[in-house]
């Protein structure tokens, strides 16, 4: 019980604190460009719902732009590991209502966790392929979640000039300080409540086609080869 507490204790005293203002003295070097942000926005303005998708690989860009949207109080999932307990309290303070859950621990009960918050606030992230892979395939979670709230899915592509890239299942990527960030947002897309399983094959492939050729697209008039 003591050695709990004072685990608890320094994440919460000193590693979220200090994790948090790393994050955001990083993010004051980094140079962050939205194009086609008022589609989300207007989509949201209107009454709408939406999920985020984007690839695991990509979503540690995102954390510097995020705090632009937190009056939708948008919610992500974070796994339900020690590493994504310090995640989840840095995630607060950038406004970001943590889900706790993956696609391997949790899993059910975050997906419906997930679709509960939608049903009160209007946005919700969600990295298609985490927290395990494969790399660069949707998994079926995402479409469940748009189909059971209604909330269109907004495919985002993050490109970067300058990374590091780690050796990791995804490759993980983050920006170097003074890089460049392009975030683009693409036209949703709308998923019916009722669909058979051909039907929600469908919609799955198109959410990982239009991921895979936007940020092919992206990453090449930087100067990569997609994959990354």
């Amino acid at each position: 019980m003591v050695k709990y507490r004072s685990h608890a204790f320094l994440n919460r005293f000193i590693l979220t604190p200090l994790a948090y203002y790393i994050v955001r003295m990083f993010f004051l070097t980094v140079r962050i460009k939205s194009i086609n942000e008022e589609i989300l926005i207007h989509h949201l303005e209107n009454g709408g719902k939406a999920v985020v998708a984007l690839w695991h690989q990509r979503f540690f860009p995102l954390i510097g732009y995020a705090k632009k949207f937190r009056i939708y109080k948008p919610s992500a999932i974070i796994s339900l590991s020690n590493d994504g307990e310090l995640m989840t309290q840095v995630a607060v303070r950038l406004g970001v209502h943590p889900i706790r859950g993956s696609s391997s621990r949790g899993g059910i009960g975050a997906l419906f966790a997930m679709v509960k918050d939608l049903a009160k606030n209007p946005l919700s992230i969600h990295s298609v392929d985490g927290p395990r892979g494969p790399k660069g395939v949707v998994k079926t979670g995402l479409i469940k979640i748009a189909q059971l709230s209604q909330a269109a899915i907004f495919p985002v592509y993050i490109a970067v000039d300058h990374a590091w890239i780690f050796n990791s299942w995804d490759h993980f990527l983050i920006p170097k300080p003074f890089s460049r960030v392009i975030i683009r947002f693409d036209h949703p897309i709308l998923v019916p409540r009722k669909m058979d399983k051909g039907k929600f094959e469908d919609v799955r492939l198109e959410v990982e086609e239009r991921l895979t050729r936007g940020h092919a697209d992206g990453d090449r008039s930087l100067g990569w080869e997609y994959p990354l």
